[in-house]
């Protein structure tokens, strides 16, 4: 029987570590931002801007404050006013020209008058629904002029001494000042309160009245 040799298992390979792998890093995954997010931040970007800029925006198209003025009726003053009771007597007013209050018997008849009338007569023709427009005496003719065009129907019109602005304009229980006879706001006024509905005689006419300034007795066949 030969001898015949056999080899062995083959020897375990012996495994080295390799060591700590130089120049690399582990990789970090960062958290990806959702739209809904992104978007609402750029909105609130875009609100923000705005708020800063609107103001700017706003003086640039609306110009001073007196065109400011002109857009809106913010300073249009109303009072409740009760005391509707007719007297023969002078009455003191809290409102300069009033605005409502006792008054007399009789009422104006609608018109431009050029002279000043007497309050306690306009403050009838107010309860009548009337709109009342006083200006400075020393307003010019075509301003004038421009009032009395604008001037409703059921209204009067006249000058007034020591006003607080250079017209003012007044129904029942409410009156706005006028920077002039060109204040748009008188137009947004009338279209407000020109129908007369703040007055409590709602709908009732100076038609009738009396033409004199100072109130005295219409002449017969009047309804005053």
């Amino acid at each position: 029987m030969s001898d015949v040799q056999h080899p062995g298992p083959p020897e375990a390979v012996e495994q080295q570590d390799p060591g700590p792998v130089v120049g690399t890093a582990p990789v970090v995954e960062r958290p990806r931002r959702s739209l809904p997010l992104v978007l609402a931040s750029v909105a609130a970007a875009l609100v923000l801007g705005a708020a800063l800029v609107a103001p700017l925006v706003d003086r640039a198209i609306r110009g001073d404050e007196r065109e400011q003025r002109a857009l809106d009726l913010t300073l249009v003053e109303t009072w409740e006013i009760t005391d509707r009771s007719h007297t023969t007597d002078d009455v003191t007013y809290e409102q300069h020209p009033p605005a409502g209050g006792a008054h007399a018997p009789i009422w104006l008849a609608c018109g431009v008058y050029d002279e000043p009338v007497r309050d306690e007569n306009a403050v009838h023709d107010l309860e009548h629904g009337t709109v009342w427009i006083t200006h400075d005496p020393d307003l010019s003719e075509d301003d004038r002029a421009a009032l009395a065009e604008q001037l409703p129907d059921n209204g009067i019109m006249s000058p007034r001494e020591d006003l607080p602005s250079p017209v003012v304009v007044t129904v029942w229980g409410a009156q706005l000042q006028l920077d002039g006879a060109d204040d748009r706001r008188l137009g947004l006024f009338l279209e407000e309160y020109g129908d007369g509905h703040t007055a409590p005689e709602f709908g009732v006419s100076c038609q009738g009245g009396t033409p004199d300034p100072q109130g005295g007795l219409p002449e017969q066949g009047t309804d005053a």
